[in-house]
């Protein structure tokens, strides 16, 4: 037999109750859709992508099993300089070519949250500060569960609000954060048509944050509910009025 190994709670985020370290895996509640995130993680390892921590199956108790990536993670995107920032947009465009070739499996079924604008490609949907992991050999995207279809530039533009940051209260001057967006989008690989269209999804991609939000307010659902009571709801409302406003230099920052 076994001696039982220690499970010590892992913290931090939005859907994180009953998350668990035991030595270097991560165990946590299945739902619905982790076998389909299942699929997605091991075709992404199958095919070198190394952005993500890898699937292992499920324990005992049932709960999704994944690899723990050493590191740490940090919802202010200021400590990663404009290099990182680029290195970012590197990954996520990685990662949206490794999944061209995903096949979903049969039945496959996703927790996405918000409604995109296309569904050409499985997307994370929540590619951010607060679901990166910085080590100093690499950088990796953790918390897969809201994965699903969606299109590249809805992905992107939702990972600019968050690594410009494209914020209001944000301490980033606006060429700062111009320069920083130039840098993501460029490392991207976007092309001159892409990048006007990139940059008109900023304002709906941020604002469907605030309507999701004030839907589960009204509605009663959480995690967001909780998220609208303790203020996110204006905050990104203002982060969309923050980016309108500017739109001129965000044109004219991804130029090519």
């Amino acid at each position: 037999m076994h001696p039982k190994r220690t499970e010590q709670p892992l913290y931090g985020g939005n859907v994180a109750a009953g998350v668990m370290r035991v030595g270097d895996t991560v165990h946590r509640p299945a739902g619905p859709w982790s076998s389909s995130v299942d699929a997605l993680l091991l075709h992404l390892e199958r095919v070198g992508y190394e952005g993500s921590p890898r699937a292992l199956g499920y324990d005992q108790a049932g709960r999704q099993v994944l690899s723990f990536v050493e590191g740490y993670v940090d919802p202010n995107p200021l400590d990663l300089d404009q290099g990182r920032v680029a290195e970012t947009g590197r990954m996520i465009r990685e990662f949206h070519d490794a999944v061209t070739s995903f096949t979903p499996p049969p039945g496959a079924m996703w927790n996405v949250a918000i409604r995109p604008d296309r569904e050409d490609l499985i997307c994370h949907h929540d590619l951010a500060p607060w679901n990166l992991v910085r080590s100093p050999s690499g950088l990796t995207f953790i918390d897969w569960d809201g994965a699903g279809p969606g299109s590249r530039l809805w992905d992107l533009a939702y990972a600019a609000h968050g690594f410009v940051p494209l914020a209001a209260g944000s301490s980033v001057r606006d060429l700062e954060a111009a320069s920083r967006l130039a840098s993501l989008v460029e490392a991207y690989g976007l092309d001159e048509r892409d990048r006007q269209e990139f940059v008109a999804l900023l304002v709906p991609r941020i604002r469907s944050m605030y309507d999701l939000l004030r839907r589960g307010h009204r509605s009663g659902r959480e995690p967001w509910g909780q998220l609208w009571r303790e203020g996110h709801g204006a905050i990104w409302l203002a982060d969309a009025d923050y980016v309108k406003q500017r739109m001129g230099l965000w044109v004219s920052a991804v130029s090519a």
